[in-house]
This record gives C-alpha cells, structure tokens and sequence, in this order.
C-alpha cells in the first residue's frame, strides 16, 4: 500500500528537483530572436558590438543578475523604452541561452555590417 501513495520524503525530492533551475523546458521562441536581432542592430549602429560582445562574455556567470538589476531599473527606463519589449528582454537575458544569443545576434549583426560596408 505505501507504493500507491508517495511518502513525504518522495514529494519534497520531486518539489525540490527544479526549485532553483535557471533556464525554462521550452527554448527561445521566434519573437525573443526577432527582440535580440533588433537589440544587436542598435547596438552595432551605435558601434558598441566590440565591447558589448567583450561585457557580456565577461558577465555571463551573472547573467540572472544583471536581468534583475533590469527590473529595478524598469521604473526609470520604460518612459524611453516599450514596456514589453523591455519585460521580454529581461526575461531573455534571464536565461543562460539567452545570453548567448545575445552576443551571437551582435556578432551576426557585425558581420552583415562589415559585408555591406565597401
């Protein structure tokens, strides 16, 4: 009968199995792509890819960090930003896939500027 009910011990093991797991079941979606491509493109016309590439590779043991340092920083940034993008890319760079595709998209977004560029 104790093989029909899960014991106490069985149900804290499985509620704590994920308790503290960084990255989601699910990957990137299309949408979070399309946010980092934009991001990068910003980011490589205001030619920063170099050292945004160099920070970010520095950065990445922190990146659930410096995503929460960008939800305390909403409240001062939305009036410049839109609100959902904004929320959208914390939760990307929240993520430790996120962050890697971050510095991918910028260093895409290099070379299609390099190859255009006579």
């Amino acid at each position: 009968m104790s093989e029909a009910r899960p014991t106490w011990r069985r149900k804290l093991r499985d509620g704590l199995r994920h308790a503290f797991a960084l990255d989601g079941p699910e990957g990137l979606s299309e949408a979070d792509y399309a946010l980092l491509d934009r991001l990068a493109k910003r980011i490589v016309a205001r030619r920063m890819g170099l050292p945004a590439v160099m920070f970010l590779s520095s950065a990445r043991p922190l990146n659930s960090i410096g995503s929460q340092a960008l939800v305390f920083l909403r409240p001062f940034l939305t009036p410049l930003i839109n609100p959902a993008a904004y929320d959208r890319a914390t939760r990307i760079l929240d993520r430790r896939e996120g962050l890697a595709a971050l510095v991918d998209a910028i260093e895409a977004a290099q070379n299609r500027q390099r190859n255009r560029t006579p």
